[in-house]
């Protein structure tokens, strides 16, 4: 049961990304900027918070927004996600002190959303399928841990030494053309011999590996199309969670790209769907 936390007798500003996983919520207070989060099963909860509350504007965004609205009794303003996201990025990067309008941005949500910024305009320019849901479907799968927080504290313990064949293994003896520390094969290291000693940290560190390395592999080549050598990663698969945000770093950096990761990065697409409403 969510726990909303009492607004009564304050003007309020509200923003709601309802995404596929998780309800972000951005709003400002007596002028001070709050953040809160809840699982998507809580939609009803959080429809009651805003119903509730007595005076506030709001704007919902987010693959849920329909199903969101639908519970409301008050109106509310609707906006497209993606244009949400930029807005937020934009705020969130001009209270970083930064003033950049073109990048690479890549959202990793349930699945990755990738999008070019240029001059401040955005475009989305592909994605994959691969993002916080398979990092979560696979962990339950492999290792029958059902709990995100747990799923990241195993995950540092272990190692992919085992599991994740490099190029380096593959040019035993030589000098790779490549680097030697790249993944040639996830999960491809003589996996069939070592399969039943297998610890879950060892296979929890490398689904957070196949996730954060396909993540900013994608996006480094996407970063080229776009002309543009900066990535700003953002995304709740990054919360708590700093194997996940090392990995894609220094894969980002080892393919020769810059990553920029947001504070409150998670929360862009209800922070520019608030901005919307000043």
């Amino acid at each position: 049961m969510v726990e909303m936390r009492e607004r009564a007798g304050a003007s309020m500003i509200v923003g709601i990304d309802a995404g596929g996983t998780l309800i972000k919520v951005a709003y400002t207070e007596n002028g001070t900027l709050h953040f809160d989060k809840y699982p998507i099963a809580e939609i009803q909860q959080v429809a009651s918070w805003v119903n509730d509350l007595s005076d506030s504007d709001i704007c919902i965004t987010g693959g849920k927004s329909g199903v969101l609205l639908s519970l409301l009794d008050k109106k509310a303003l609707e906006m497209v996600e993606f244009e949400a996201t930029h807005l937020g990025v934009q705020f969130l990067l001009e209270k970083m002190g930064r003033d950049d309008d073109s990048y690479l941005l890549t959202n990793v949500g349930t699945g990755t959303s990738i999008h070019c910024v240029e001059n401040n305009q955005q475009e989305r320019i592909g994605g994959t399928g691969i993002g916080g849901g398979t990092l979560v479907g696979l962990s339950r799968l492999l290792t029958g841990v059902m709990d995100y927080e747990e799923m990241v504290a195993l995950a540092r313990k272990g190692s992919r030494d085992r599991i994740d064949l490099k190029v380096k293994h593959i040019y035993e003896g030589k000098t790779p053309p490549i680097s030697g520390e790249l993944t040639a094969s996830n999960f491809g290291n003589k996996i069939f011999e070592v399969a039943h000693e297998l610890s879950k940290e060892e296979l929890l560190a490398a689904v957070i590996g196949l996730v954060g390395e396909t993540v900013s592999t994608v996006s480094v080549h996407a970063a080229k199309q776009c002309n543009n050598s900066t990535i700003i990663y953002i995304g709740s698969s990054f919360f708590h969670n700093p194997l996940l945000k090392e990995v894609v770093e220094s894969y980002t950096v080892l393919r020769g790209a810059v990553p920029l990761f947001l504070e409150n990065g998670e929360y862009s697409g209800a922070v520019g769907a608030m901005s919307v409403l000043k």
